[in-house]
């Protein structure tokens, strides 16, 4: 493939990790189309509770004692929540209620599924933030007030804690329970490739998924190889303040997009990545090496993981010359033959389709070509 960069995209050679479970499909695709490879392993699977007694004695407990406010967190939580209250039989109950109180949508698409119910929203925050809800109400005062909590997934202790400190009773709708993936091999398999560093990005888009992947990398005695990976030689992004929790708390750094919001949060990734690629002037060539692939002089040379290993193993004191022993030692499950880097090289030289690029240098290794003005030589990286 030789095309230029704005056609094959700007996370072409890049990798890229996808946990999520819920628009793991649109999450992929967004990162396919800006030239990304995706590895997909969901860390938790989300279970809807239409069946479940837990929602329907929460559902019947609103309609035998009316709240005061109700607070719909996500689109589809709250779509959930009516189909199977329509489920039982108890639906227009519920819109009737739901029509009576103080009902508050946490962002737009929460707005639409409450008026694609036929419902308005007395209120709803331009930041989709729950802290926003949270003062809004305090700032109302909530002094015996009974609230109605749309929860998905994933508990909100400090926002419970703080309503009902301010003197309001607060009842949880619990919609969706996160669960441990029916499939753990994705997910082992995600973790062996993120210590193997095979990840150039890992995406998380929940709390409880970053949860569950650190939590199953404990319990495969994992966590202090993938601790020292992430943040470090794998950029960990996070579809917003929240999501990052769990890893923070590990000491893991995040990035995240302004807006909480998957197509940001690609658009992060599209800026991140190739500002952390090494490009070097060699031999008349502009290279930049990325995760899986080089760009020479832009057009896009895919390489497998043997000769990456050497090539970044020369990339690291580019115009210097890097021995056989050592190119051996960072050759993936390399045995102790020198021939094997002979091979590698070969290979790498075929697939880069400048073969000027790397100079064998007779009894002591091979150097990156580095063009003489270029100052990266000196700089010991």
């Amino acid at each position: 493939m030789h095309d230029d960069d704005a056609q094959h995209g700007p996370l072409a050679g890049f990798t890229v990790g996808v946990t999520a479970a819920r628009r793991a499909e649109e999450l992929g695709t967004l990162l396919t189309r800006r030239g990304a490879a995706v590895l997909h392993a969901p860390a938790l699977r989300i279970v809807p509770l239409a069946d479940d007694s837990e929602l329907l004695a929460a559902t019947e407990e609103l309609l035998d004692d009316v709240p005061d406010v109700v607070i719909a967190t996500t689109a589809i939580g709250f779509r959930g929540w009516v189909e199977a209250a329509d489920g039982w039989g108890i639906g227009d109950r519920l819109l009737e209620v739901l029509r009576g109180g103080e009902l508050l949508a946490r962002g737009p698409k929460v707005k639409g599924a409450i008026r694609a119910a036929g419902l308005t929203e007395a209120w709803s925050p331009g930041s989709e933030s729950m802290a926003e809800v949270l003062d809004r109400l305090l700032g109302e005062g909530v002094e015996g007030r009974r609230i109605a909590l749309q929860l998905h997934g994933e508990p909100l202790p400090g926002f419970v804690d703080a309503l009902r400190e301010a003197g309001a009773e607060v009842v949880g709708v619990p919609v969706y329970r996160w669960m441990p993936p029916q499939d753990i091999a994705p997910l082992d398999r995600m973790l062996d490739v993120t210590v193997a560093r095979g990840l150039d990005a890992l995406t998380f888009t929940s709390a409880p998924a970053a949860a569950s992947y650190l939590n199953r990398a404990e319990s495969r005695g994992m966590l202090p190889q993938v601790l020292s990976t992430l943040g470090h030689d794998v950029v960990v992004a996070c579809v917003g303040p929240v999501t990052a929790l769990p890893l923070q708390a590990r000491g893991i750094d995040t990035v995240q997009p302004e807006r909480f919001r998957l197509g940001p949060l690609v658009q992060l990734l599209c800026a991140h990545l190739p500002a952390r690629a090494r490009a070097l002037p060699v031999a008349g060539h502009l290279v930049e090496i990325r995760g899986h692939a080089v760009l020479v002089d832009r057009a896009l040379h895919p390489v497998p993981p043997a000769g990456m290993a050497l090539l970044h193993a020369l990339a690291r004191r580019p115009g210097w010359v890097v021995s056989r022993a050592d190119l051996l030692r960072a050759l993936p499950g390399s045995g102790t033959d020198e021939h094997a880097v002979e091979t590698a090289m070969a290979r790498l030289r075929t697939v880069l389709g400048a073969p000027e690029l790397i100079q064998t240098v007779v009894k002591r290794g091979y150097r990156l070509a580095l063009d003489p003005a270029a100052d990266t030589r000196y700089d010991g990286a």
